[in-house]
């Protein structure tokens, strides 16, 4: 699959006339390689973005377009905003074909829910890389590399030395040396959670009162609380007073009677 890159020659430089590009909806770059000068370059903005979301775009060859020429080269470094979905930056480099190069391609597993380790061994494939260094050739690069689980055993694990390479294609010196895990297949772990123990209990000993007693003294309660109410209200209401008889009215009709009396016995 051939991707072509549309490059333009980029005259100004420096901060300030980047964020004018970017803001033009253009990207700054720079192309560089080959034993060849470096090469400022402006992209569209759209275009590239678009580009960088392929897989392949950025494990393949790329077909760069500049100034009325075609030259090849590989994506090596890009720059993104923090939160826009903007590229801020972008590096090419030129190849040369008949020098090797040294590349990260993406790994392809296939036949992963058919292989017997969990099939029948009710294991689950745990990728340990999902990415490979490789070095080869400009026109040996592959896009990427298939890893085929369908012989895979319950506990088995599959090493980098032991994957099936394209034709002149191979990992670079440091993963052959170290041979690290590519894929495997285990059982699951469960995990145990331990449940807290719960609190001891302190149990009280005493004598337990039976139902009749509990309402007896339930009834016992209330009447004294009864009498508590009535002897408070009594406190607070005062005694009525006396109602006082006419005493000196009664003393009085007695004594003008007698008075009336010694008058008629007088003018007799």
């Amino acid at each position: 699959m051939k991707i072509e890159v549309t490059a333009f020659p980029r005259a100004q430089q420096g901060s300030s006339a980047n964020r004018r590009l970017r803001g033009a909806g253009r990207v700054p770059g720079i192309v560089y390689g080959a034993n060849q000068a470096a090469q400022n370059v402006e992209l569209d903005h759209n275009a590239l973005l678009f580009q960088l979301k392929l897989e392949a775009f950025h494990a393949s060859i790329l077909d760069l377009a500049l100034d009325g020429q075609k030259f090849q080269v590989l994506l090596r470094d890009y720059q993104m905003h923090p939160w826009k979905q903007q590229v801020l930056h972008v590096d090419f480099q030129r190849v040369d074909k008949n020098r090797k190069i040294h590349m990260r391609v993406p790994l392809h597993f296939l036949n992963a829910d058919i292989c017997p380790g969990v099939k029948t061994g009710g294991g689950v494939v745990q990728p340990a890389l999902n990415e490979i260094d490789i070095q080869c050739l400009p026109d040996d690069l592959p896009a990427f590399i298939e890893v085929d689980l369908k012989d895979m055993q319950l506990n088995h694990t599959l090493h980098v030395m032991e994957l099936p390479m394209p034709k002149g294609v191979e990992p670079v010196t440091k993963l052959k040396h170290e041979n690290p895990s590519v894929v495997s297949v285990h059982v699951p772990k469960e995990i145990v959670i331990e449940e807290e123990a719960p609190a001891p209990v302190t149990e009280i000993i005493g004598e337990v009162p039976a139902e009749g007693e509990e309402a007896a003294a339930a009834a016992e309660g209330g009447e004294k609380g009864e009498k508590k109410e009535l002897a408070a209200a009594e406190k607070k209401e005062p005694a009525a007073a006396p109602k006082k008889e006419p005493a000196a009215a009664e003393k009085k009709g007695p004594a003008g009677a007698d008075k009336k009396e010694s008058g008629k016995k007088g003018k007799e």
